[in-house]
């Protein structure tokens, strides 16, 4: 019995080690590489505050209107994005699309603290484009959690979060409900801590039927948003149905915020 204990218990601290080494292999997972711009994109170049260059596209709108910053979910890289961008960008905005750090053919790896210092080099090309006062956040999933981070210290004109989650661990546990996602995770993205601190005009989006954030999760940050615009729910919608990524209803979410 004390050997198949033993056995059973070495057996869980293996896995657990293996979890806490590759954990951010199953947080982070681009996939390609972009392509070409888009017709109505030009190539850019964001650098890092640690020496990264990424590589962006920026779609510029008409003469004084918003731009808005998108920062991507988890998965993918910008060319995913490119419908989003291009609708924004026929209804006027300009729109910055970018890859984080390992993705899209960046260099550097995925992690917290990085996609920090990505997104910051993302407002910093913006900043060269539109005022602070005409400058708007789109999170979509994980880029939630990171616009809302940097809305705690530079907050925009307006925020769109499009299925957001509580923190990384509450949407990791639903997941992965046999392990001690909290303990393990190095990442830990508290949306619906810091949101509470960002008083600006926020939209929440988030799909009824999402099986990746559990709607539950969308409304509780939407609850806890400081400044609160609309909460908007689509109904039937998974997390990556088109709806949610460049449909109608969600482009006209920003749109209006945009507006203001």
């Amino acid at each position: 019995m004390r050997r198949a204990l033993l056995l059973v218990l070495l057996v869980v601290v293996a896995v657990t080690g293996l979890l806490w080494t590759f954990q951010r292999r199953l947080v982070y997972l681009p996939e390609g590489t972009p392509g070409p711009a888009p017709a109505g994109a030009r190539d850019v170049t964001l650098t890092t505050d640690d020496g990264l260059r990424l590589g962006g596209w920026f779609f510029p709108g008409d003469d004084a209107a918003p731009a808005v910053l998108v920062a991507d979910g988890n998965g993918g890289n910008r060319g995913l994005r490119a419908p989003l961008a291009e609708a924004l960008q026929e209804r006027g905005l300009s729109v910055l699309l970018f890859d984080y750090r390992g993705y899209g053919g960046n260099p550097g790896s995925p992690s917290e603290e990085g996609l920090a210092l990505d997104v910051r080099a993302a407002r910093a090309f913006l900043l060269e484009q539109v005022p602070a006062a005409r400058l708007l956040y789109y999170g979509e999933s994980l880029g939630c959690a990171v616009v809302t981070e940097l809305a705690t210290e530079h907050p925009p004109a307006g925020l769109v979060l499009r299925s957001p989650f509580t923190d990384l661990a509450a949407v990791g546990s639903v997941h992965y409900p046999f392990l001690p996602v909290r303990l393990l995770l190095r990442d830990r993205y508290p949306v619906e801590e810091q949101i509470a601190r960002v008083r600006v005009p926020t939209t929440v989006v988030f799909g009824t039927a999402d099986t990746i954030v559990p709607p539950d999760q969308s409304r509780a940050v939407a609850s806890a948003a400081a400044d609160l615009h609309r909460l908007l729910a689509v109904t039937g919608a998974d997390h990556n149905d088109p709806v949610l990524l460049d449909g109608p209803q969600l482009v006209e979410a920003v749109v209006e915020l945009a507006r203001l």
